[in-house]
């Protein structure tokens, strides 16, 4: 099987990125866990697209402080993604499983996720550009 390319990584990350920001935008679905999932999801096919173009250690995991360490070692500038790394890592668990805590995803966090996914949205596709 031949890896995808980074533009295949591109290609589903603005898959979730859409199908999350429409959902957000429909104000008759509640549906904040799952939106913040997609939102999750986009910025990780992000950071992993950015991996495979600079062809840098790729790791099949979900933790976007990982993936942003990993980035960071050949552009140091993502250091100004790290707030929102930590804040949507969270969103592949607790929206997944069932965990022994209380999880409400609020109107007001899924924007919240929906502008850090923009802002990794917009680094990373703005670098990706001219490759």
């Amino acid at each position: 099987m031949v890896n995808p390319s980074f533009e295949e990584w591109l290609e589903k990350a603005e898959e979730d990125y859409n199908f999350a920001c429409r959902n957000l935008a429909d104000f008759t679905i509640p549906f904040f866990s799952q939106i913040c999932y997609h939102f999750q999801q986009a910025a990780e096919k992000y950071l992993k697209a950015y991996i495979v173009a600079y062809e840098l250690e790729f790791k099949k995991i979900h933790d976007l402080t990982e993936l942003l360490r990993i980035c960071q070692k050949k552009e140091p500038s993502f250091s100004s993604l790290s707030s929102a790394c930590e804040f949507l890592t969270d969103f592949y668990i607790e929206t997944r499983y069932p965990v022994p805590w209380p999880v409400r995803v609020s109107r007001e966090e899924a924007k919240k996720a929906r502008k850090y996914t923009k802002d990794i949205r917009d680094f990373i596709r703005k670098i990706l550009k001219n490759k």
